[in-house]
């Protein structure tokens, strides 16, 4: 299934914070395949030399959130940030949903760092920004409608459906990936799991006292 939109119907603002999220997610992607290899590891966050040097590494914290893999990661996730951070920045407002993202991203980067906090491994992406986007785009639009591009067509569903499908699988992954995942790269399934619990948690705080759908 690959999510291609959903209700706006009851949107009022122009989400301008989630266009910059993802014209600085590809901008920055860009800048990665025209500098190459000595770029990703110097802006990558490396759970071994964070640990080791924290106020050297500091920077990566943030930098790493806008860097991606590959097209299809980074594809993967703009179509993700563009369905559902919209309605997020429209109940939070613009300044409120800048600072959700970052503080889920910076969640989900240490879940990931608690798991494999001796990885060489450079981490990258904003998907534990995102899934934190997912978990307020739970708690507040449990009935919202979205549509999936399947083998079956258009299907829609609803949000805590469809997204309860996504946390589930976060999980699977989690328990059934090996070791191996630590010393060659993979999926960062903790980092999912981190952002979406903190997404989830802070949307009770940065979400309109007087509104909850």
């Amino acid at each position: 299934m690959f999510p291609i939109g959903d209700d706006n119907s009851d949107r009022h603002r122009l989400p301008f914070v989630t266009y910059l999220f993802i014209a600085a997610n590809v901008g920055i992607f860009l800048l990665e395949l025209q500098r190459g290899e000595a770029f990703i590891r110097e802006w990558a966050f490396i759970p071994a030399e964070f640990a080791a040097n924290p106020a050297g590494e500091f920077q990566t914290i943030f930098s790493s959130m806008f860097m991606h893999a590959g097209w299809l990661h980074l594809i993967g996730n703009m179509v993700y940030l563009w369905i559902f951070g919209d309605n997020i920045e429209d109940r939070f407002g613009h300044l409120r949903f800048a600072l959700f993202y970052i503080l889920c991203g910076v969640v989900a980067i240490f879940a990931q760092m608690a798991m494999m906090p001796n990885s060489a491994i450079p981490n990258v992406g904003a998907s534990g920004a995102i899934a934190g986007v997912l978990g307020a785009y739970l708690l507040m639009f449990p009935s919202g409608r979205v549509r999936f591009l399947t083998n079956f067509g258009i299907v829609a569903m609803p949000a805590i459906l469809a997204i309860g499908l996504w946390f589930g699988l976060q999980f699977m992954g989690l328990f059934s990936t090996s070791g191996d995942v630590a010393d060659k790269g993979g999926v960062a399934y903790m980092a999912h799991i981190g952002g979406f619990v903190a997404g989830f948690v802070l949307a009770f705080l940065f979400r309109p006292r007087d509104r909850l759908a």
